[in-house]
């Protein structure tokens, strides 16, 4: 409904000046079907019908009824509004003068480019950075660093440096400089680096299925709790590449492999020889039986034995070594080895035992006496080093086979470390010794030759004495290494080519 103030229109109103009714200043008459009313004028508000009840509204607190994208002033009834810099509006927008605009954009584009050539490498630089410390923190977590993190946390056996920093192996080798390459094999390329002011050995392993990356954290745990001193030392390990980094106390004077095939006819004395096959004996002994967990070395030969420069043997590459629980006497493993010197009972069934390293340090003693190399020999008849030295321990003729020096510098040991040599490299891995029974056979035979003066034994019982005085050394003859099923010398056949 409409309504007025009364009939008379806006005209006849006004002539009655005492009866007018739109007293405000700010307001103004309309007519509408009822008669004349009043309302405040535009860019005012309030009440029309008394004095001064018109007031002015300010635009400029109402930027979306009264939109302005400039500089907004309040006015009387309304509000103008400017550019910042004597831009123009238009509907209430403002609209930037060009010519200000360039001269004002001049300045900061180049302002901007300066400060972009100078800072953009930085910028680069930083995001690269960054890329790579996720990519390190992705594969420390993937290589199960926070794992052995809380092993060194619990065990206070365990060296505070286990974990070693990429930077700090980049430093130790300068930056993997080739030249600093001293040695590689199966498993791996080894670094010379100095780190902490000790010059060790960095070994990158290849690459490895992710599965067995469950199990290297353990196996990292286990070999750094080894000490013994016929074992390179496991000083650390880098868990920021894809495969991890071993660091290794490095070993000065080279492999055994290096110093027994030399070219010409002498070669290590045969007093040396049989010291180092001792020593060697003593750490896989070890190593199975006294260390905190079984571990099986897998990959005994001579290139993974390395000298000292007073000719100490030190057991290397534990590439494919592997642990095993107390409570088994063996696994079933993908195969790993080097031919030649690798177990044929363990390449036939996969099972790996304490008798496989026995296998391969067997083949060690037979290298040692031969001065022949077992993964590329080859007899006449077609027989691998093994096989051909037991034919000729069987039929007396060790002199067509043994090393010349080794006829020279040997006395009546000679035939009782082929013996032995023999019997670890039997078929069967139950007819074998255990490798405390090597070693203690070997102590003994060096105790009698005097070849290590005062040598004491340890970890001897009255049963192990008594075990090693009796273990058969009789010479293999025709029949006894005859003696084997059909499966087996149908193995024997494959494992051994004629």
């Amino acid at each position: 409904m409409e309504w007025a103030v009364s009939r008379n229109t806006c005209e006849e109103a006004r002539i009655n000046t005492t009866s007018y009714a739109c007293v405000s200043d700010n307001s103004y008459c309309f007519i509408n079907d009822a008669g004349y009313a009043c309302n405040c004028s535009l860019g005012y508000k309030g009440n029309p019908y008394t004095v001064d009840g018109c007031t002015d509204i300010n635009e400029c607190l109402d930027n979306v009824t009264y939109p302005c994208a400039g500089i907004c002033k309040n006015t009387p009834g309304s509000f103008t509004c400017s550019g910042p810099r004597g831009d123009s509006m238009v509907g209430g927008v403002c609209v930037k003068d060009r010519r200000m605009s360039i001269i004002w954009i001049a300045p900061v584009v180049g302002t901007s480019l300066l400060l972009l050539s100078l800072g953009g490498p930085f910028i680069v630089r930083k995001i690269k950075q960054q890329k790579v410390n996720k990519m390190k923190q992705k594969n420390f977590n993937q290589n199960h660093g926070l794992l052995l993190q809380q092993l060194v946390s619990h065990n206070s056996d365990i060296g505070e440096r286990m974990i070693i920093t990429l930077r700090e192996l980049e430093k130790a080798t300068n930056n993997f400089d080739r030249a600093r390459v001293v040695g590689g094999g199966g498993h791996g390329v080894v670094f010379k680096g100095i780190l902490d002011l000790h010059v060790v050995a960095i070994k990158k392993s290849k690459i490895v299925v992710q599965r067995e990356i469950d199990e290297f954290i353990n196996e990292v745990a286990v070999l750094s709790q080894v000490n013994h001193r016929n074992v390179v030392r496991l000083l650390g390990c880098c868990l920021e590449t894809e495969v991890p980094w071993l660091v290794y106390e490095f070993i000065s004077n080279g492999t055994l492999y290096n110093h027994l095939h030399v070219e010409g006819p002498i070669s290590l004395l045969w007093v040396d020889r049989i010291r180092i096959a001792l020593e060697v004996a003593r750490a896989l002994s070890y190593l199975h039986s006294a260390a905190s967990m079984p571990i099986f070395h897998r990959d005994i030969k001579s290139s993974n034995i390395l000298l000292d420069d007073s000719l100490t043997a030190k057991v290397s590459d534990f590439g494919a070594s592997r642990y095993i629980p107390i409570d088994q006497t063996g696994v079933t493993t993908v195969i790993q080895g080097t031919l030649g010197y690798l177990d044929p009972m363990y390449h036939y069934t996969g099972r790996l035992t304490d008798k496989s390293d026995v296998f391969s340090f067997g083949v060690l003693l037979v290298e040692l006496l031969t001065r022949k190399q077992p993964f590329m020999y080859r007899s006449n008849g077609g027989d691998n080093l093994v096989s051909h030295f037991e034919k000729m321990l069987a039929t007396n003729n060790l002199v067509d086979i043994i090393d010349p020096q080794v006829m020279n510098e040997a006395d009546a040991d000679l035939r009782e470390v082929a013996t032995l040599a023999a019997i670890c490299t039997k078929l069967r891995g139950e007819d074998r010794p255990t490798m405390r029974e090597v070693e203690m056979k070997l102590e003994n035979l060096s105790t009698k030759q005097k070849l290590v003066p005062g040598i004491t034994t340890t970890r001897r019982n009255d049963e192990d004495q008594t075990r090693i005085q009796y273990m058969s050394i009789e010479p293999v003859t025709n029949e006894s290494n005859r003696q084997y099923t059909i499966e087996e010398k149908i193995l024997l056949s494959a494992s051994y080519p004629r």
